[in-house]
């Protein structure tokens, strides 16, 4: 197949565009970047406006913009170019050319170093995105899936908080190993099939696993066994990345020390990786092995919803508050997907675009409170709200679309999820795990109120020694776009739900996989 589609064109972009910025003086870097950054949003644009929900991956259609090209030979096994897009991975490759984009902008006023690096490394930081969406070969789609660490690990280490060393190590630490262990996994089954697959390509290695005899007993593991230990190992793997209760600890440190663009691309799509991959491999390639443990694995959704949630109320910290929130609505994600329902992995992946959206959003507002006050502390601000109107006004907004408010996107995606879990016959006792995981909105209501109140609202303090003016349009233009999208997409799901539901029903249904 041909190999110069619309995503080589995107990855050729982003790394071009990344090398040319390097070079860059610094002071064009950033509009430089921004300017490159636009031509990956009009790409994918039109991929979105020319894709054909029927045609995708997991209908037995061909695949969306599929390239192909013959790459490495492994003994029997053949590797190769293999990238291509169905309603999963497109909504979330849009999601990254655009918040990318908006970050770029949110980052012109509060960077102020070595700033060709800085957007240089953001845009390779996009370009290892991208990949880990498209790829189709597992060595490829692995090598896209680390190299993203590389960009994050410099940007929090280099322009990060006081204590930015210690983030980016752990945040390395807990990934690598993590990835390390999801291998070990995953090269489990590999030669468990045995002559069964003779590629690396995804799509076949889906279809062998789910026809159910391929696999043989390997190193005298049985075949159920094996499968349970390889669904075991990668769930780690994932779930450290989404993070998942108890492997968030490495996400508030580098939420609080990262800056805020990094922290807006972090929790609006690294974090979606983790999802993405549970989708892909746990969910899809052993779908009867997660159906089997079903309430061990919701178990670890209810409680990040509960957990991630009383932790951030807990909390002093606009930052924090917001990066344990983020644990919270993963936990909804997970919920969906153990729901093995149509509504249950469409409202998983539709939450998916949603918590992009809604988190990126609450990042950078929270970015241009700071850059006004010097503090993110509830406590040493109060009274803002008329001195930043527009700001504060979107902050506000956007805290309502995290507590699920009617035509904002993330009352579709939980009410989509909800709907899911409850009509599950794989969970057990589903409509209470629903319902116990509904309560998880009531404490989001609770601390996002109690922040608003004695931030934004009252009497004006400010116990730092700045005077307090609208923040500059730069900082505010990417924070109305945003609110933007959250409001379409609450008002009009189908916007991007019919493809998502196109893709996911056949991996309910039987449907053949060419992914």
């Amino acid at each position: 197949m041909p190999i110069a589609g619309p995503i080589e064109a995107l990855l050729a972009v982003t790394v071009v565009g990344a090398v040319t910025v390097f070079l860059t003086p610094d002071e064009y870097a950033a509009k430089l970047a921004t300017g490159i950054s636009l031509v990956p949003v009009a790409v994918s644009l039109w991929m979105y406006s020319v894709f054909e929900a029927g045609g995708n991956a997991l209908t037995g259609g061909d695949l969306a913009f599929e390239s192909t090209l013959a790459w490495i030979s492994l003994g029997q096994y053949e590797l190769a170019y293999h990238v291509g897009l169905d309603g999963v991975s497109l909504p979330l490759l849009l999601l990254t050319t655009v918040l990318t984009t908006l970050a770029l902008v949110s980052s012109w006023t509060p960077i102020g170093e070595r700033e060709s690096q800085f957007y240089g490394l953001m845009l390779l930081m996009e370009a290892s995105l991208i990949g880990v969406f498209a790829a189709l070969d597992f060595l490829l789609w692995l090598v896209f899936w680390e190299f993203v660490l590389i960009p994050m690990y410099f940007l929090i280490g280099v322009w990060g908080g006081p204590r930015r060393k210690y983030a980016a190590i752990k945040f390395f630490v807990y990934t690598n190993v993590a990835t390390l262990v999801m291998f070990i996994g995953f090269a489990a089954l590999i030669f468990g099939l045995g002559d069964s697959i003779s590629s690396f390509d995804l799509p076949e290695i889906a279809q062998a696993l789910r026809t159910g005899g391929n696999l043989e007993t390997f190193v005298g593991i049985e075949p159920p066994v094996l499968r349970l230990a390889a669904f075991t190992l990668m769930f780690a793997g994932f779930a450290v990345k989404v993070p998942v209760f108890p492997l968030h600890t490495w996400l508030p440190d580098a939420h609080v020390e990262a800056p805020t663009p990094v922290s807006v691309m972090l929790a609006g799509v690294l974090l979606k990786m983790g999802t993405y991959a549970l989708l892909r491999f746990n969910f899809t390639m052993l779908g009867e092995t997660a159906k089997a443990n079903a309430g061990i694995i919701v178990a670890f959704g209810v409680l990040s919803v509960i957990y991630g949630a009383l932790l951030a109320l807990a909390q002093r910290d606009l930052k924090r508050i917001v990066a344990y929130s983020s644990i919270s609505s993963m936990g909804y994600v997970i919920l969906g997907l153990v729901a093995f329902t149509p509504h249950g992995f469409g409202g998983a992946t539709f939450q998916m675009l949603s918590h992009g959206l809604i988190s990126g959003l609450m990042f950078m507002a929270v970015g241009v409170i700071y850059n006004e006050t010097h503090t993110r502390m509830v406590g040493d601000i109060s009274g803002i709200a008329d001195r930043m109107p527009w700001a504060v006004g979107v902050f506000v907004a956007a805290a309502f679309g995290y507590m699920g408010l009617p035509f904002m996107s993330g009352f579709a995606a939980e009410y989509i999820v909800f709907q899911g879990a409850f009509a599950s016959q794989v969970i057990p006792a589903a409509p209470l795990v629903t319902a116990v995981t509904m309560f998880g909105i009531v404490v989001v209501a609770g601390y996002l109120l109690w922040a608003m109140q004695r931030t934004l609202f009252g009497e004006y303090s400010l116990e730092t020694d700045y005077d307090v003016t609208r923040a500059p349009v730069q900082d505010v233009v990417p924070l109305v776009v945003l609110l933007v999208l959250v409001i379409a997409l609450g008002s009009a799901p189908g916007l991007v739900y019919g493809m998502i539901q196109d893709a996911v029903n056949p991996l309910l249904y039987g449907g053949v996989l060419p992914w």
